[in-house]
Formats: C-alpha cells, structure tokens, sequence
C-alpha cells in the first residue's frame, strides 16, 4: 500500500483526500449542469458516488489522485483538484473543478499551485498537463496564470473519447523557473 495522502495547505485552502462525508457536497456538484458543463455534463447520485470512490480509489493504487477541497474560513467542501492519471489519460495533469458559487475568488489557481509544487516535488513527474475543452476560457485563464501554454489536441480515452479537448502544460524545469 502507498503512503497515506498527505494533507496540502494553502493560505485558504485545505487539500485532502475525499472522504465518505464528502458524498453529499460531492453529488449536488456534480448534479449542477453549468458546473459540470465542460467536465461531461450533471451526473446522477450513482454517476457521482462512482466518481468519488475511483478518485478515492487511485490514491490506493497510484499513490496520488485529486484532492478535496475544503474551504479553510468554512470548513465546506468546495470541489476537487490535483494530479490526475487514469488508465488511458494523454499525460500527468493537474487538474480543477470547483463549486460556482466559489468561482473567480483565485481558488482554482491557488489549490492548482499547490497541486504542481506537490505533482514535480514529491511525485517526480516531468511534465504536467491541463485537458480542457477549447470553449472553457475561465479553465484557459487558470492555465495560464499557472504558466502553462497551449500543447494541442488531447486525445482522451472511452468514454471521453468523443469529447474535445486540448491539452495545456508545462515542463517541471519551466514550473520551477517560475517559482
């Protein structure tokens, strides 16, 4: 078994691995259509609770998956993000998504920051990637405040395979050069 997830902390944000107690805010997430417009569109309570289980399931056996999110002023769930690998993926990413009532508050950039220290530091990775859809210009400002640049089409595996999307990235030296 992998060490336990580690616990990332921000100036406002706490990272962590989801929890059983993360299903309820996890759900209405992802029940909420323009939340979910660009990651696969608003899932069911069965589509939501399999979607917490493989993310809390690749910590076990990746030794790495997306975080939760938790708001450090109010202790609320407020989204998921980190590094991200599953079968068939087009590369390591580091990715977001966050509840809309949280957007334009530097969340996604501030967790996502963390998550990159995190993705080069301790995993080693060379490389990290951003998949969004081409229509997503708040995900593309995100990328971009990052450091990332526009890659090109991404590729992604059944049963995205029909969905479009580009890959935005950067190398770990053009992170650190940042830093």
């Amino acid at each position: 078994m992998p060490a336990p997830p580690p616990v990332l902390e921000t100036d406002r944000l706490i990272l962590r691995a989801p929890a059983a107690e993360d299903f309820e805010a996890w759900a209405a997430f992802a029940a909420d259509e323009e939340t979910m417009r660009h990651i696969g569109g608003a899932q069911a309570r069965s589509v939501a609770w399999r979607g917490l289980c493989s993310v809390l399931g690749a910590w076990s056996i990746r030794g790495f998956s997306m975080f939760s999110v938790i708001e450090k002023s109010t202790g609320r769930w407020i989204g998921r993000l980190g590094p991200w690998q599953p079968e068939g993926w087009p590369g390591t990413e580091v990715g977001w998504a966050l509840c809309r009532d949280t957007w334009g508050k530097g969340y996604a950039t501030e967790g996502a920051g963390a998550c990159m220290d995190y993705a080069f530091d301790v995993l080693g990775w060379s490389e990290a990637i951003h998949t969004i859809e081409p229509a997503n210009t708040a995900s593309q400002a995100v990328a971009k405040k990052l450091g990332s640049t526009l890659w090109g089409p991404a590729a992604m595996p059944a049963p995205y395979e029909d969905m479009v999307s580009e890959a935005w990235g950067q190398t770990r030296a053009q992170w650190l050069g940042r830093r």
